[in-house]
């Protein structure tokens, strides 16, 4: 189920998309990546495999300007040609930037947060507006960052809202009816 269809605004070449997974065109798509089925991916994304896989799993939603990179700076010393996991039910919001080679399940990336490529993420953690994880660390689970100053809590137990899975319904039918997608 690879998509071969080469367009002017992203390579897909060694994209793999499972069946149900919305790709809009205006992605930008580089390298060996697979897309878990139900997985919504908004035009202007930057998905970048630059130094090895990345694996994105199901019912993600990843909006408009984020940024995904799987790339090694030839300073640090790091594995390069490592898969980058992305795990299910995660949320990255608008311009976000992530580099972390693990992320767990139903995390939310709020708007132009960033995350390093050192960086773990367990699952249910929540990274807030312009909040930035650089240092090598690993998020347990329920893990909160908010606040200007990075402030951090620990939820007493994950919140999976209804309206996400409502949005990720309007998603599907409302992209498919407006912008080009790559098929399955």
């Amino acid at each position: 189920y690879t998509a071969h269809r080469h367009t002017q605004a992203h390579d897909t070449m060694g994209v793999k998309l499972a069946a149900g997974a919305v790709v809009c065109r205006g992605a930008q798509l580089a390298g060996d990546i697979t897309i878990g089925q139900g997985t919504i991916i908004h035009p202007s994304v930057k998905i970048d495999a630059a130094d090895g896989p990345i694996v994105i799993g199901e019912n993600n939603l990843i909006e408009e300007q984020t940024v995904i990179v799987n790339k090694t700076p030839k300073s640090d010393g790091l594995e390069s040609n490592a898969t980058m996991t992305i795990g299910d039910n995660n949320v990255f919001e608008i311009g976000c930037r992530c580099e972390a080679l693990r992320i767990g399940d139903g995390n939310v990336f709020e708007t132009k947060s960033s995350i390093g490529r050192e960086v773990t993420i367990g699952d249910n953690t929540r990274i807030g507006q312009m909040c930035e994880v650089t240092a090598a660390e690993v998020l347990p689970d329920n893990t909160v960052i908010f606040s200007k100053q990075h402030m951090r809590r620990t939820q007493a137990e994950p919140v999976r809202a209804k309206a996400y899975d409502e949005q990720l319904f309007l998603l599907r039918s409302l992209l498919v009816k407006f912008h080009p997608m790559l098929k399955a």
